[in-house]
């Protein structure tokens, strides 16, 4: 169903940060929107990688930038120090960004927030080039949606549409307990009902 695509939910206004921000202004601009990530784009808009708290948060357990490093370090603790000592945007940035497309289901970009262990997504045409960005709190906004809304948009586009079936054939039933999924089950009509060979109440 078109509503549950990504360009409706996702945010269209993104604020950016470019590869030569400075530490303190990605810090500045992450607080002045309450924001937790900024993506980092170049003059075209295609995005490079993406900055969060998590990555600024790192100059505070790195504090010394010369202090010696453990043989014992992981990659990962090492490319962290290395990140603590940044002091601009193309440095401090996770490369590549998982990203996601406009087209994508709301159930896609979920599935992949949830593999890469991230909050957002950066929303990228076939270019790269940013369109948005979509957070855990846009795809739960799936769940808001008034029930005759659901229920209108099963009969337009599922069942008239793809179906290509006569909508009285069926009954839809919402309600807040479905959280937005629908129960959709074949219409016997009144005197099925009452012999007991379709859908009881």
């Amino acid at each position: 169903m078109t509503s549950s695509l990504v360009r409706d939910v996702m945010t269209t206004e993104v604020v950016t940060a470019e590869p030569s921000t400075p530490f303190k202004e990605i810090a500045a601009r992450l607080a002045q929107h309450r924001i937790s990530a900024v993506p980092v784009v170049d003059a075209d808009r295609r995005v490079l990688g993406i900055v969060t708290e998590a990555d600024l948060l790192l100059k505070q357990e790195h504090p010394d930038p010369k202090a010696t490093v453990s043989l014992i370090w992981t990659r990962r603790r090492r490319q962290e120090r290395a990140k603590a000592a940044a002091a601009v945007a193309a440095k401090l940035m996770t490369a590549p960004a998982v990203t996601v497309p406009p087209t994508a289901t709301v159930t896609e970009a979920a599935r992949r927030m949830h593999t890469a262990r991230v909050k957002r997504l950066p929303v990228v045409n076939e270019r790269g080039q940013l369109l948005g960005i979509v957070s855990r709190a846009d795809l739960l906004k799936v769940f808001t949606r008034p029930d005759e809304a659901i229920r209108s948009e099963i009969i337009n586009e599922v069942i008239v549409g793809d179906l290509m079936m006569n909508p009285s054939r069926f009954l839809i039933h919402v309600d807040d307990h479905d959280l937005g999924l629908p129960m959709i089950l074949p219409w016997m009509g009144p005197r099925a009902l009452q012999q007991g060979d379709g859908i009881r109440r």
